[in-house]
């Protein structure tokens, strides 16, 4: 069913894509030709009675409708939705086909793990084998026409060799109005949890992996399942229908060709066939019809999934993988490259230009940098230049009394900052986070006995400047820093803190 045109479009050349336009299976001509036929026999019914059965009066109001069709034709939004619905159909599609059930982890898993070359040994892979294969079955048979048509009843299941028929009496007896595809896997379950006891799964870790592999296949059912009892939403197919559909029935007045001695705007030409509408009609009806044909690929179109030859390649390969495969290996032997280092397939005369091509070393493999960035630079000038940072001052800052300097901007990580001036012993603070948590870590000198810088104007009478505890927390950015706020003595010995005024108010506008 499937149109395959891979290899016609393998190299990019010249025209490359007009040989596709002369198939016809699978082609939007075999699909839009009778809607095409009915618009154009339409068009041409109202252009033929316009022209030659309709009087002057009928005439003129004829003509004042289709004028007024063509000016509102374009308010309904066609492109719009057609694009959102045609995008989430095939994105639909796409996923169908990734959730339907391939045995071939199974197969491997049960030819890895199942051991025994005697008779019970092979009955029990192809046992799991065939219930995979028949749970696969079940839900194809539920969700695809063409497989329903092959295995009508569950009477035709068993005449094919999935099911036998003491597991159709067990499988009938079975009281459940869903859905029992899932009935073969619970099967799989027992009879590979039965292996194990009998030592046919030989340890604990192969048969968890046989489970999750079976657990995977089941999904894959169980997804393919939902695909088909979820679908897109009824209210958007109708309004992507009925918005296709009456944008072309309004062009069908509003596109006629008027008389042209009538002197109407945009109809100076009298043509008889709308060349551009019918292809607009065939560009957007098109377009709907690709999202009918994608909405459901499990239906019997040229291009829907072709779910009868995969059940036949899924069973024959499944078995052949698990039974005559089984600890069936080629003998080891040197292989031709065995005593070369640097092996070398060869090429044939056709690809030979390939072997001369350059190999891939990295997009930055070729990148050119001078000669004076190359140059490593000491640790001592990275340091002093970050010396030189810490001293720089910001201009929203400027407010702040001399010494006391804005913390330099650092990244989310948190970078340790001086939030003074050089020189000072002010409290240097480490953080990791932008904000206090238990994880920061803060360093306090328990006593300053340096000389304090003179962060006030030390001409004042009677002012003795000294370090101060910790009294005031600031925010900057992200950065959280503390700095202590110099106290004066007076004459009288009573010790105050000193904050100047716009100290105060650049803390309070940090601090928020």
């Amino acid at each position: 069913m499937t149109v395959t045109y891979t290899a016609r479009v393998a190299n990019a050349r010249f025209g490359g894509f007009y040989k596709l336009l002369l198939l016809w299976r699978g082609s939007i001509y075999k699909l839009l030709y009778k809607e095409l036929l009915a618009f154009f026999i339409m068009y041409l019914a109202l252009s033929i009675t316009y022209r030659f059965f309709l009087n002057e009066e009928q005439r003129l109001y004829f003509e004042k409708v289709a004028i007024y069709c063509n000016n509102y034709a374009n308010l309904i939004p066609v492109s719009f939705v057609l694009g959102f619905y045609v995008t989430l159909v095939v994105s639909r599609w796409w996923n169908q086909y990734l959730s339907i059930p391939f045995p071939d982890r199974v197969m491997c898993a049960i030819s890895g793990t199942v051991h025994g070359s005697d008779e019970k040994g092979r009955l029990y892979r192809r046992t799991l084998m065939r219930y995979c294969s028949l749970s696969g079955l079940l839900i194809l048979r539920s969700v695809s026409t063409a497989v329903f048509k092959r295995f009508p009843t569950i009477d035709h299941v068993v005449e094919a060799g999935f099911m036998t028929r003491l597991e159709r009496k067990k499988f009938e007896n079975l009281q459940s109005s869903y859905n029992k595809y899932w009935v073969p896997c619970v099967w799989f379950c027992n009879l590979a949890a039965q292996g194990r006891s009998e030592g046919r799964i030989r340890d604990d870790h192969s048969f968890k992996m046989l489970m999750e592999e079976l657990n995977t296949f089941r999904g894959n059912c169980g997804m393919l399942f939902h695909h088909d009892w979820i679908s897109v939403p009824l209210v958007y197919t109708q309004v992507v229908t009925i918005a296709v559909y009456s944008f072309f029935l309004t062009c069908l007045i509003g596109r006629q060709f008027l008389d042209p001695s009538r002197g109407y705007p945009g109809h100076e030409l009298d043509l008889y066939i709308p060349v551009f509408t019918l292809l607009q009609f065939f560009f957007y009806a098109g377009w709907l019809k690709v999202g009918e044909q994608l909405i459901n690929p499990f239906g019997e179109d040229d291009d829907d999934f072709e779910t009868n030859f995969l059940i036949d390649r899924n069973f024959q390969v499944s078995m052949l993988a698990v039974d005559e495969m089984y600890s069936d290996v080629p003998p080891m032997e040197k292989d031709r490259y065995w005593n070369h280092s640097d092996p070398r397939p060869p090429y044939t005369a056709a690809t030979l230009f390939q072997k001369h091509l350059p190999s891939f070393q990295g997009s930055t493999f070729n990148m050119a940098i001078p000669k004076e960035d190359m140059q490593f630079q000491p640790l001592s000038d990275i340091e002093e230049m970050n010396e030189d940072t810490l001293t720089h001052t910001l201009p929203l800052f400027s407010r702040f009394p001399p010494g006391i300097g804005p913390s330099p901007l650092s990244s989310s990580a948190g970078l340790s900052t001086l939030f003074a001036a050089p020189g000072s012993r002010l409290t240097l603070l480490s953080h990791s986070t932008s904000s206090f948590s238990s994880s920061s870590v803060f360093q306090f000198p328990e006593t300053v006995q340096d000389p304090p810088n003179n962060l006030v104007d030390p001409t004042a009478p009677g002012l003795n400047v000294q370090e101060c505890p910790l009294e005031k927390l600031f925010s900057i950015g992200s950065q959280n820093s503390l700095f202590h706020p110099p106290k004066t003595m007076d004459g009288c010995g009573n010790v105050q803190s000193v904050m100047p005024e716009e100290a105060e108010d650049a803390a309070s506008l940090v601090a928020t």
